[in-house]
């Protein structure tokens, strides 16, 4: 597997664990959502840094 498509898979997995939390947040229990919504918001923001890089090195 090339570099990119691991950064592409991660990026999109990233992602949507993002939206599967936002559309089951009444569904999750209180002491996981916390942890959950952290390990979320580390992960998109690692891929968005990640996409950016990317965009850069581009070429």
């Amino acid at each position: 597997m090339d570099q990119s498509s691991s950064l592409l898979v991660f990026i999109i997995s990233a992602f949507a664990l993002g939206i599967v939390l936002i559309l089951t947040k009444d569904n999750i229990p209180p002491k996981l959502r916390r942890g959950s919504a952290i390990a979320a918001i580390v992960m998109i923001s690692a891929a968005f840094i990640l996409m950016i890089y990317s965009f850069f090195t581009l070429g």
